[in-house]
This record gives structure tokens, C-alpha cells and sequence, in this order.
């Protein structure tokens, strides 16, 4: 039981080390992520047989982060601009994982994980509420909407890893310029 325990906490904090390594450079490899870990490639192995392993173990933790900022949020309440402001701000902690998990194409190459269809379906659900009180443009389907959440969710942590966005403003940019662009205005 002890040793069962061990390992997962091991394993929690080998993930959690890959993830933190990746966000920050992309193309690590195994031995990179087992030295940031403190443990042997061998060791890492007996965790996840290979870097798509790996990916797919980074891929459960990003969903449910983002599973738990979208809890955090509390979408249903106050009006969407506000549920959409506190979502970003729930998120950030996880922005770097999503931003390496985005660029990840072999993710998308054998269709969507039922995960990502979850979130998908929760933060679709907060733009049409948006649509229909008339507060986001109806142009504008919620699919495309949550795209585009996701895209300037990657591009700021991007840009934070990079020194061009400080983490102060990550929630004032990414909401600012996605509302910006789903506010409905007033037809002259």
C-alpha cells in the first residue's frame, strides 16, 4: 500500500516536472524530462514507455486542470463577459501546459479525446448563454468562439514564457481582445 502510494506521488511529480519542462521547450526528450525530474531514463519508463505516452499522461492533466478552472469559474453566474473573465483568470495557472498540449498534433491526428469534447461543450455553452442574453455577436458560432478562447489562451502563454506579456495581464489580454472581438455592438 505504502509503495503504491509512493508511486503515485512519483509519478504526479514526474508529470508535473515533464510539463513545466515541455512548456518551456517543446522539443525535450526523455532524458532531458528524467534529469529535470531527478530520476533515471529507466525510472522514467516504468512511468510512460515513450514520449507519446508521456504527451497523451500531460494530455489527462491539462483537461483536468482545465476541468477544475472551468469548476473554479463558476460559469453559470453573473453575466458571460464576467464568467469568461474569471474562466481566463481560473486557466492561467495551466497556460503553459494547454499552449505545449495545443501545438501537439499528434493529439489531434486520431480524432478528439472525450475530454477535450467536455470542455468544449462547457465553454460553448457559456457563449451561446452570452449569444442569447445579446451580449456576444450571434456571427460568431460558440465552436469558433472556444477556438479562439484556446488560441489567445496559447499565444499569451507564449508570449509570458518569452518575457513579452507579464503574468500580471494575462487575464486582461486574453479577455480583453476575445471580448473585444464577441461583444455585440450596437448597429448604426
Amino acid at each position: 500500500m505504502l509503495y503504491a502510494r509512493l508511486m503515485a506521488v512519483d509519478r504526479d511529480h514526474v508529470l508535473r516536472t515533464a510539463a513545466a519542462l515541455l512548456t518551456r521547450k517543446s522539443t525535450a526528450t526523455m532524458d532531458e524530462v528524467a534529469k529535470a525530474a531527478g530520476i533515471s531514463r529507466a525510472t522514467l519508463h516504468r512511468h510512460f514507455a515513450g514520449r507519446d505516452a508521456l504527451v497523451r499522461a500531460l494530455e489527462a492533466l491539462g483537461i483536468a486542470e482545465c476541468e477544475a478552472a472551468l469548476d473554479a469559474a463558476l460559469l453559470d453566474e453573473g453575466t458571460a463577459s464576467e464568467a469568461v473573465r474569471r474562466l481566463v483568470s481560473e486557466i492561467q495557472p495551466a497556460a503553459g501546459l494547454l499552449a505545449f498540449l495545443y501545438g501537439e498534433s499528434q493529439l489531434w491526428e486520431a480524432g478528439q479525446d472525450a475530454g477535450w469534447q467536455r470542455l468544449d461543450t462547457r465553454i460553448g455553452a457559456l457563449f451561446v448563454r452570452g449569444q442569447q442574453a445579446g451580449e456576444f455577436r450571434i456571427d460568431l458560432t460558440p465552436v469558433w468562439l472556444t477556438e479562439a478562447l484556446y488560441g489567445l489562451i496559447a499565444s499569451c502563454a507564449w508570449a509570458m514564457h518569452d518575457g513579452r506579456v507579464a503574468p500580471k495581464d494575462f487575464t486582461h489580454m486574453v479577455a480583453e481582445l476575445l471580448l473585444g472581438g464577441a461583444l455585440r455592438r450596437e448597429e448604426s
